[in-house]
């Protein structure tokens, strides 16, 4: 297995691996095994992990600590996020100044560290100004408890609004963008991409898989969700089962014979090659699940599948994007 490619996120210097692992599911399953999924990460080259201060109300983030002590700090990338209430007390979520610098102080005891690589805000708070999450973000970045900001789940004008504000005072900008985006759902593309790309914001996919619907576990004629899948017993399952869907399963299964890989692998490279993204967020259970999608590194696919993927998942646009897509964008 080839190591992993290091990649820039976004347009800064920092350099993390071309997946990034995801701790939401550390705390509700074995320790032990978390760690080995960690280490086996690592041994292959990952040096970029995410987790929240909400996963597991903490416990993901004091899992990641306990491994992280006697191992090489500043060879990882850790990222965290702050916006969820934590407790009952009335300012224990958002994106105030009094609850981010409680939430990092916080997430700092848990991860048994000084310093957060990647400090996030984990969605829009409508209810903040904007110029006081921003101000306070950056004096967190200028006091060295954080080295770099970034977003997730925000609309195309927030993270606009979010950029010019920080250009304009001189505070530190967001400089990555964790969005939902994979295979089945590219409304990313719309617009929020063209503009990470344009304001070199790095994009770092969540649920590449789609819960599962990426992986080949699914398949056409198929009536129901496979058993223990995380879509068993959902309204997930029957919101999904379209043909539309299945086009683009029909794509990947095709692909992955094609080339020799897991469908999980096929649709992780497809991320992988398309403009702006970093590096997509991988979760694992066990050693094996992590191994598994470790095979996504270290080839790629050709031009004509590409095509075949992009074709199989479009989906008809609506206003105005398919105006200008018809016209031709300046």
């Amino acid at each position: 297995m080839l190591p992993m490619e290091q990649r820039h996120l976004g347009r800064t210097g920092l350099k993390v691996s071309e997946l990034c692992l995801g701790a939401m599911l550390f705390g509700t399953e074995n320790e032990a095994e978390a760690h080995r999924v960690l280490d086996t990460f690592t041994e292959a080259g990952g040096t970029f992990v995410d987790t929240a201060d909400m996963y597991g109300r903490g416990e993901s983030e004091e899992v990641l600590g306990r491994w992280l002590k006697g191992r090489d700090r500043d060879s990882l990338v850790i990222a965290t996020k702050v916006w969820a209430r934590m407790s009952d007390a009335p300012n224990d979520a958002g994106l105030s100044r009094k609850h981010i610098v409680s939430a990092v102080e916080g997430s700092l005891r848990r991860l048994g560290t000084d310093y957060i690589d990647l400090y996030q805000t984990h969605a829009w708070d409508a209810a903040t100004p904007i110029e006081e999450t921003l101000s306070t973000l950056d004096t967190l970045v200028r006091a060295g408890k954080v080295r770099y900001v970034g977003a997730s789940n925000v609309a195309p004008g927030q993270l606009q609004k979010a950029l010019s504000v920080s250009r304009a005072e001189g505070w530190e900008p967001y400089i990555s963008l964790q969005p939902l985006y994979n295979l089945l759902r590219r409304e990313v593309e719309w617009e929020l991409a063209p503009l990470c790309v344009a304001e070199g914001v790095g994009i770092v996919p969540y649920s590449p898989l789609h819960h599962g619907w990426l992986t080949g576990r699914y398949r056409r004629g198929m009536t129901a969700a496979p058993e223990g899948s995380r879509e068993a017993g959902r309204e997930g399952w029957r919101a999904l089962d379209t043909e539309e869907t299945w086009r683009v399963v029909d794509a990947l299964l095709e692909i992955a014979r094609e080339t020799g890989r897991e469908p999980a692998q096929v649709a992780l490279r497809w991320l992988l090659h398309q403009p702006g993204v970093t590096a997509p967020i991988v979760g694992a259970r066990t050693v094996e699940h992590i191994t598994g999608t470790l095979g996504a590194v270290g080839w790629t696919l050709t031009a004509e599948q590409l095509a075949r993927l992009d074709e199989a998942s479009a989906r008809p646009l609506p206003y105005p994007y398919d105006l200008l897509a018809r016209i031709g964008r300046p």
